[in-house]
């Protein structure tokens, strides 16, 4: 019985989805990225200033 917990817990590893793969690509995120800029939904940190959008107009792209 001891075995089938570690045959889930084996299969759970397996079959695990990497982080964001299940996000469609948007043009004006992989630019923003490609900038070194990242995206965020809320207002950029106080550093940082809006330099576009991202996801297809629903996050702001942050930049330096």
């Amino acid at each position: 019985m001891r075995i089938l917990y570690l045959l889930f817990a084996v299969l759970l590893l397996l079959f695990q989805a990497a982080p964001g793969s299940a996000d469609p690509i948007f043009a004006d995120t992989t630019e923003c990225r490609s900038q070194g800029n990242f995206c965020r939904a809320g207002a950029c940190p106080p550093t940082f200033a809006v330099s576009g959008s991202c996801h297809g107009g629903l996050l702001k792209c942050c930049s330096k």
